[in-house]
């Protein structure tokens, strides 16, 4: 039997993604997933789901020993800013702290190929933009900071145990697929949310700051389609032949400003959709946008979902097929 793929967090929103995509190739997908932010109606029939937590080595450990596997995908972390900056303790804990567990647990067992799901966060506010690979890191939340400090734990461990780890620091994951889409609780970004005043399940949209130094005065963001993200975890194969750490950006290159998406959300819709101004949002920079040229270069890579109203487009379909999130899906039994 080949090898399986270990996907840790692939209950979440990219992870869950990810996994289809692997078995649409062929692949055998072991998720291990907590359950704690992610879904279980998320998670493709066909992985095998274990509902653990990635800290706990016993069971980490016994997971690993029930099956072969090559790679692992790790997407497993605490997602939320605004807590981050508010209890920075429980994001080192879990996505530095969990995730060394982690890396032990699978040094035992003789895994060395491992992709990591970072983070644009790293970069903090740009000194310059579109911003590359090479781009200072200086990030102002816990959230970015985890993410930097675990980049840093695996430099080591290509450094002195071999092993072969390609990086991608996500831009704005955005969009969604037939079976995924975007429900975090709470829902903080910004076309999930723009659908739910869409879709009458909220009042408004805040707009945080408008006087920012970009044209309309909204700040700027480069937006990529989930399944772009997904197709560039498959390519990351290509890089773990042999020991060494590759980092990629994974963004288009070209950023909308906040106004820019609500017009597309209306415009897509039909809806006039009701919006307020309020202040700007601690530690918010103006503009964020990612060079991609490594990614594209060196693996290959094509964001061809990632145009905006298709983004727009695929995430409204996925709303209207799941008009309350993953809740009226099955969630009683845990497979594993």
């Amino acid at each position: 039997m080949k090898a399986a793929t270990l996907v840790t967090g692939g209950a979440g929103y990219v992870g869950a993604v990810c996994c289809s995509h692997l078995l649409g190739r062929g692949q055998r997908v072991v998720v291990v997933d907590n359950l704690s932010t992610g879904h279980l109606a998320a998670v493709p029939p066909y992985a095998t789901l274990h509902n653990l937590d990635i800290g706990d080595r016993e069971a980490m450990s016994t997971v690993l020993a029930s099956d072969h596997f090559d790679t692992v995908f790790h997407f497993a972390a605490k997602a939320l800013i605004p807590e981050s900056v508010t209890n920075p303790g429980a994001f080192f804990d879990s996505n530095v702290g969990a995730s060394i567990a982690l890396l032990e647990v699978l040094r035992t067992a003789g895994i060395r190929k491992f992709v990591f799901s970072s983070s644009a966060a790293v970069y903090g506010d740009p000194q310059s933009t579109p911003i590359d690979e090479q781009h200072p890191k200086n990030p102002v939340n816990a959230y970015g900071e985890s993410k930097l400090m675990l980049e840093q734990v695996l430099r080591w461990y290509v450094e002195a145990y071999g092993w072969s780890v390609v990086t991608f620091r996500y831009f704005n994951a955005s969009g969604g697929t037939s079976t995924v889409g975007e429900d975090h609780r709470p829902e903080t970004h910004i076309i999930p949310l723009l659908l739910q005043v869409a879709s009458g399940e909220r009042e408004y949209f805040e707009i945080f700051g408008t006087d920012y130094p970009t044209p309309d005065g909204t700040c700027l963001r480069d937006y990529v389609h989930v399944a772009d993200i997904a197709e560039a975890h498959l390519l990351a194969h290509k890089c773990l032949q042999k020991p060494g750490m590759h980092i990629f950006n994974i963004g288009t290159g070209t950023s909308f400003s906040v106004k820019e998406i609500i017009r597309a959300v209306e415009q897509f819709t039909g809806i006039k959709l009701s919006i307020k101004n309020g202040p700007r949002r601690m530690g918010d920079p103006a503009i964020l946008c990612a060079a991609p040229k490594r990614l594209m270069t060196d693996l290959g890579w094509n964001p061809c979902r990632s145009g905006l109203s298709e983004i727009v487009r695929s995430a409204w379909a996925w709303k209207e097929e799941h008009p309350t999130g993953y809740d009226a899906a099955p969630q009683e039994v845990v497979r594993s």
